[in-house]
């Protein structure tokens, strides 16, 4: 089976009508949660009922409501991938990357010390919400929950808060 290209989607979108495009988005729309987020997005206006559904994608990694957390760190980074693929919001996707740490580090507080993977994985995701803030201009927006990070750090190794500590100030306090 040949796949096909956006050269040939469109040749197809272009020879139907109007009418058949709206079906076949509505179709669309109606079959596949993901257009549907999408839509949310660009026509709501309102992008925060998105937002707290891939949060919740990433909570539930960490803190499901029964049983423990599995602490799949390739879900929660897919949660993220997903909303800033269909979300122009600049504010939600510094929300979106700084909760995944916020969730990484109450799971460490609350079970105990993972391993440096783990840990580099978080620092990793706080130096890019960090970068990403910076180069939006919106540090004020983030500033008290990145410290808090920081301070919930304080007994957890692997040299996990000294990284989290120097990213803090190299973008808060300079």
């Amino acid at each position: 089976m040949k796949e096909i290209s956006l050269k040939n989607l469109k040749e197809y979108l272009k020879q139907r009508s109007k009418e058949d495009l709206i079906n076949e988005i509505s179709g669309l729309f109606s079959k596949f949660e993901y257009v549907k987020d999408y839509y949310q997005t660009k026509l709501g206006k309102n992008d925060a009922q998105v937002l707290q559904k891939y949060k919740d994608i990433i909570e539930d990694e960490f803190f499901p409501t029964r049983g423990f957390g599995k602490a799949r760190l390739s879900v929660a980074k897919k949660a993220i991938s997903d909303y800033q693929k269909m979300s122009p919001a600049s504010e939600g996707l510094a929300d979106i990357m700084i909760f995944f740490v916020e969730m990484g580090v109450k799971f460490t507080n609350a079970y105990g010390d993972i391993n440096e993977p783990f840990y580099n994985s978080m620092e990793s995701m706080y130096e890019r919400a960090i970068k990403f803030i910076t180069d939006h201009g919106i540090q004020d927006m983030f500033k008290t929950r990145c410290i808090k990070i920081v301070e919930d750090t304080v007994n957890i190794g692997w040299g996990f808060h000294d990284g989290l500590s120097n990213l803090y100030y190299e973008c808060f306090e300079t």
